[in-house]
């Protein structure tokens, strides 16, 4: 199955939500997802009730200690499994940022991994292209950019556009992309302007699909539940179910 790198340079554009509730919507497909979570901050780990783990048992070891993926994976209910995040990820760029071949640690170690084959592979990216997004970026099959309404969220998607299509030429291969627009309001003109903006350079890259500013989105992780376990009936379970819908339709996770 596909391996997605839910990425953006931006901060605060749904990066992690989205990741957490296309991976849930997947469980509830029976596709077995598993979340690779590179984020420091490890939002993600925690958006699904994992929390104080050691550095030991997450995706630090495999990059400080090498330690296999295969044994750091963790089963969660539903379907759903993780690789977990931890604080110690912010040292990797420190550590490794000069070693030979260390933007393709991921790929190998997904190569070499059980898990991969099960089902399909979202990886949750820190907010800026270091060491961890370059693996996340190499490793991916395709790249799922969340963008939400606003001049600087729209910036970072056209610089990690560009980014992209540089790095096409190393890797010496297509790098899919789709972009979707998230706490969207059809009520706000900015909303609307930013649509059809993005339709306009983007094309058949910009889902149909939208995600709502649903408050449910923002609450789910406190209580370390996807948006389906949290309001199954919400807006944005609506949302991520059509979003995750379109995604198959399109191959995205083949």
């Amino acid at each position: 199955m596909a391996v997605i790198a839910v990425f953006n340079q931006k901060g605060g554009v749904g990066k992690t939500t989205t990741c957490l509730n296309v991976a849930a919507s997947l469980a509830l497909l029976e596709r077995r997802p598993l979340v690779v979570d590179l984020d420091p901050q490890a939002h993600v780990s925690l958006a699904l009730g994992v929390r104080h783990l050691p550095a030991g048992v997450t995706t630090a070891a495999f990059f400080r200690e090498q330690v296999p993926l295969d044994r750091l994976v963790r089963h969660l209910s539903g379907g759903m499994r993780l690789l977990p995040g931890h604080a110690d990820l912010s040292k990797v760029d420190a550590l490794l940022g000069s070693t030979a071949g260390v933007a393709g640690l991921l790929k190998k170690g997904l190569a070499e991994s059980a898990a991969r084959a099960e089902g399909p592979v979202l990886i949750d990216c820190a907010p800026s292209l270091g060491v961890l997004s370059l693996n996340a970026l190499v490793a991916a099959d395709r790249v799922l950019i969340p963008v939400t309404a606003d001049y600087l969220s729209i910036q970072g998607l056209n610089r990690l556009d560009l980014a992209l299509n540089v790095l096409e030429g190393p890797l010496k291969r297509r790098i899919e992309r789709a972009v979707v627009l998230t706490r969207f309001d059809e009520g706000r003109p900015q909303c609307r302007e930013a649509l059809a903006s993005l339709k306009q350079r983007y094309g058949l890259r910009l889902c149909e699909s939208r995600v709502t500013d649903d408050p449910a989105l923002a609450e789910s992780p406190a209580h370390g539940l996807d948006i389906f376990t949290y309001a199954t009936e919400s807006a944005g379970a609506h949302d991520y179910r059509l979003l995750t819908m379109e995604l198959l339709s399109k191959g995205f996770f083949q």
